[in-house]
């Protein structure tokens, strides 16, 4: 009983904080370059190439966390396989041609020094390898590797909704210097969620493997 009620919780979690990324997003609509994180990248929003990686980012990422969620939804998978499908081509497209070379060139300008962009470098380049190969293996019929790997994938989409979290509540807690936060999130956002997509992935298929 309470897995069940459990997942409504990470849904309604899901959703909330989606919706605060959301309203993120929506700051920088109409076209604005002097708004909320900009206001302190003002230096490198001159640059064509960051100006261009950051709205592609900005305004493509909302969507994965759309198409992403559709992909784990078991309702989903059992009635509506096309949506499915077509939701998880959506969502490796965006990614793969948007969402994750944007956020490549972002990493680069990264606040928090090198420390941050080799956090940042690394997640991009994680979060497009392991989309690759689930889709690789969909198309070689491997569905269970399809499957751990869509959960690598997933897990690093979420890291924007942790590092804004992970970063709150260390300056709730700790109250540590805002750069120090903002590396120590730079970090834990990504690896924790990855070390959680581990754990599922190892209850989920050693139990299939028995």
């Amino acid at each position: 009983m309470w897995i069940k009620y459990s997942k409504y919780l990470l849904w309604i979690g899901y959703i909330y904080f989606s919706y605060l990324l959301l309203l993120i997003t929506l700051q920088y609509i109409p076209y604005h370059t002097d708004v909320a994180f900009l206001r302190i990248k003002q230096e490198v929003i001159v640059l064509n190439h960051y100006k261009i990686a950051f709205f592609t980012h900005v305004y493509t990422s909302i969507f994965l966390m759309i198409f992403g969620a559709l992909q784990f939804s078991n309702y989903i998978q059992k009635k509506h396989i096309k949506l499915h499908r077509i939701s998880g081509r959506f969502y490796v497209g965006i990614l793969l041609l948007l969402s994750g070379p944007s956020g490549l060139v972002m990493s680069y300008y990264a606040n928090g020094g090198l420390v941050a962009q080799v956090s940042f470098l690394l997640l991009s380049t994680f979060w497009m390898l392991f989309t690759f190969l689930s889709f690789y293996f969909i198309l070689k019929k491997q569905v269970i590797q399809h499957q751990k790997f869509a959960i690598r994938s997933f897990a690093l989409t979420l890291s924007a909704i942790s590092l804004r979290l992970f970063k709150y509540l260390l300056v709730f807690f700790f109250e540590p210097l805002p750069m120090d936060a903002y590396r120590i999130a730079a970090w834990s956002s990504w690896t924790f969620n990855l070390l959680v997509a581990e754990l599922i992935i190892y209850y989920k298929f050693s139990r299939i493997s028995k």
